[in-house]
């Protein structure tokens, strides 16, 4: 395989990491709910539940990041060298999420289960939002230069430089909450809809699921049609290569607008995607015992997701602008590892289908018996 076509190939393999980490983000909307629970019984079900499956997020998440680093290494240096505060605080979220997982239940727990439930709470908020401020920096760029010739710099070797605020800038832009705000309201409507699927429960819990999958995939719907009514009228950066080697940077208006027309499977995704997620939550809100609603807008929503990463990296287009600096923009192409690491992570790559194929097998293990408060009861393992 030529160069262009192995970066184009782990450009995609990425975007289906990505796509299933916000998918797989249901985990911490489940979290963001818990502490407005005002029935233990259901408190206590909804911990179990999603902590059967937070280890699937968490996964997928240093997935994503080491894909990142060895396909892409000088975004992850830009980045996550640069944007250090961003990247920190969504750290620290998982980290605090996977101690409370392993000691909320534990003997001589000394701090009380409500402060890992607090824990939780943060992780489940500030996870989904952090993390849509970082994909949507894709779209709307970032305070960062890049200057390759100071690699040869041996009193300071740092290529990439951000602005002073290395990070709080980007949590802060009004334009980057927008689709932080949506994952999250996205994630808490699909922890209502894998709890109705995944557990046993009253009616009236039942009916409070419902209400909550409309409640939240109301304002999920409002704030992802804001987010992608910017991106079709925004503009975005074209990059191409001259015979010289030196790339030319060009402002185009709607450039997203014209990536999904000249990129039809992207459009067609993104059609898709939000036809099933609609699917999925009229389903679930409209009919007293349909219980399948989180197969619908889980699949939706790695398509759309899929489709954001594809008119963003795809057709020549920067997938990190530079707002101080366009020419320093990154691109898969001038920013990926070389043709040799490329082509040895190709082979390894050929596992992945197991590797999901073994998460799929144990999900459908961990799911075939409904998760009840009388199971919960009568185990020893709980969350």
């Amino acid at each position: 395989m030529t160069l262009e076509c192995l970066q184009n190939y782990w450009w995609l393999l990425i975007s289906v990491l990505g796509a299933l980490l916000v998918f797989l983000l249901f985990v911490q909307g489940g979290q963001s709910m818990i502490l407005g629970m005002k029935n233990e019984s259901e408190k206590e079900l909804t911990i179990n539940a999603m902590g059967r499956k937070w280890e699937l997020t968490f996964t997928t998440l240093v997935t994503f990041g080491g894909a990142f680093f060895a396909a892409f290494p000088l975004f992850y240096s830009t980045s996550f060298g640069g944007a250090y505060w961003l990247w920190v605080l969504i750290l620290f979220s998982f980290i605090v999420q996977a101690v409370s997982y392993e000691y909320r239940r534990k003997a001589g727990n000394v701090y009380g289960t409500k402060t890992y439930d607090i824990f939780l709470f943060i992780n489940g908020c500030v996870g989904c939002i952090l993390l849509g401020v970082a994909v949507s920096m894709f779209f709307f760029g970032a305070e960062f230069t890049v200057t390759r010739g100071n690699l040869l710099d041996n009193s300071a070797p740092v290529i990439s430089q951000w602005a002073p605020t290395h990070g709080f800038e980007a949590i802060f832009c009004w334009k980057n909450l927008i689709l932080g705000v949506a994952v999250l309201f996205l994630a808490r409507m699909q922890a209502a809809m894998y709890m109705l699927n995944a557990t046993g429960h009253d009616d009236r819990f039942a009916a409070r699921l419902r209400r909550s999958t409309m409640i939240n995939g109301g304002i999920f719907v409002v704030f992802f049609v804001w987010f992608l009514l910017m991106i079709l009228t925004a503009d975005g950066y074209t990059v191409v290569k001259n015979a010289t080697g030196v790339d030319t940077v060009t402002i185009t208006p709607y450039k997203y607008f014209h990536n999904y027309l000249q990129l039809w499977w992207a459009l067609v995704a993104l059609l898709l995607g939000v036809v099933l997620v609609l699917t999925g939550y009229c389903r679930t809100i409209f009919s007293s015992t349909y219980r399948k609603g989180i197969w619908w807008t889980g699949i939706g929503t790695v398509l759309a997701v899929l489709s954001l990463f594809w008119v963003a990296g795809y057709a020549d287009t920067a997938y990190y602008p530079s707002l101080i600096d366009p020419t320093s923009s990154l691109t898969i192409h001038n920013s990926s590892s070389s043709q040799f690491t490329l082509t040895a992570m190709s082979i390894v790559s050929i596992l992945i289908p197991f590797v999901l194929s073994y998460i799929w097998i144990v999900w459908r293990k961990m799911d075939s018996k409904k998760l009840t408060p009388e199971e919960l009861a009568d185990t020893d393992h709980k969350y």
